[in-house]
């Protein structure tokens, strides 16, 4: 088969459409999927292909769905939760982290809520502090839940596919900012999710750049830019955040000596800091030629001025910046 030429947005369409065709178990329930508004063109026409009793649009009812979609795992099918907006899918944490992520150890690994929940995440625009927030650091931090977070137009495909046929509940986790990228695809092939962790995306030898998400766009944009000033960063790409394998980091690491976590969500208590504590943990001291570093948004909630949002979402520039201060402060110790 050719490659497809697609944007982030219709690789998830692709990767539901392949489900649906090839498992019958599978369905897809939530608010606003028969609109572009809610969900971009992420979804564009399944409702026609496949008919209204398998692409559900519901009342606003987050538990509701969710807690339905988990029922249904249990049943044996393969539902698909979609929450358009991360933030109001709080309401839906009984279903997903008491429920979900306990049902398999609760019942000896007896029972597999193989349920994939899809939590986009909506960033500026103006859209304010309950209409901003990336929680991929909340979930990650619950037993028993599988958390995925794509950058990549292949990935946002290919780790959906896998993350439903997957048997165990998933928190996939789309960022709208990833939109407007565009790839070739090669035709799908099927993964074991339990076999998918942190990739790199770029060689390099002078500093390690970290990310997830839109985090890792940036780590890209920033690398090329650093490139351009003679510095060559290594870029991880985490993808997957629970359960997290920092292995690939390491060995990063080591090579570079220095090492720079992006994170789309807070500062305090965010994933960045996991993945610092991880590297740490793992290799001795002297190998670092500065301390590790990491950008995210600071401790307060989203604002809703264009102007202030400017200040409070990360920018490449200063991604740059931070990485160039850690290079350099190893080349004036050699001064």
């Amino acid at each position: 088969m050719p490659k497809q030429h697609l944007n982030y947005g219709l690789a998830i369409c692709a990767g539901f459409e392949y489900l649906l065709e090839k498992y019958p178990e599978v369905f897809i329930i939530g608010q606003g999927l028969w609109s572009p508004w809610y969900v971009g063109n992420s979804m564009t026409d399944l409702d026609k292909k496949f008919g209204k009793k398998r692409i559900i649009d519901t009342s606003i009812a987050e538990s509701a769905c969710t807690g339905a979609g988990v029922g249904a795992a249990l049943a044996g099918m393969k539902p698909i939760v979609v929450h358009p907006r991360m933030d109001f899918m709080l309401y839906a944490i009984d279903p997903i982290v008491n429920q979900a992520a306990k049902w398999s150890h609760m019942f000896g690994g007896q029972a597999h809520p193989g349920v994939t929940v899809r939590g986009i995440i909506n960033r500026g625009g103006e859209q304010g502090a309950q209409h901003s927030q990336a929680l991929h650091g909340w979930f990650a931090h619950v037993p028993g839940l599988r958390v995925v977070m794509p950058s990549t137009v292949a990935d946002a495909r290919d780790l959906l596919i896998a993350s439903v046929l997957s048997p165990d509940p998933v928190i996939y986790i789309d960022d709208r900012w990833l939109y407007d990228q565009e790839d070739e695809l090669a035709p799908i092939e099927e993964t074991n999710l339990a076999t998918q962790g942190p990739q790199c995306l770029r060689q390099g030898t002078d500093i390690t750049i970290v990310g997830s998400g839109h985090a890792t766009l940036l780590a890209s944009q920033a690398a090329f830019a650093l490139c351009e000033e003679g510095v060559e960063s290594e870029v991880i790409d985490l993808r997957v955040l629970n359960p997290f394998d920092a292995t690939l980091l390491v060995e990063s690491v080591k090579k570079t000596r220095h090492l720079l976590v992006i994170d789309a969500g807070w500062l305090s208590a965010g994933f960045s800091a996991e993945v610092i504590a991880r590297v740490c943990e793992q290799i001795a001291p002297e190998t670092l030629h500065s301390a590790p570093q990491r950008i995210a948004l600071p401790d307060a909630p989203a604002p809703t001025s264009h102007v202030l949002e400017k200040e409070y979402y990360i920018s490449v520039e200063a991604v740059v910046d931070k990485a160039m201060q850690q290079v350099s402060s190893m080349e004036t110790k050699n001064l």
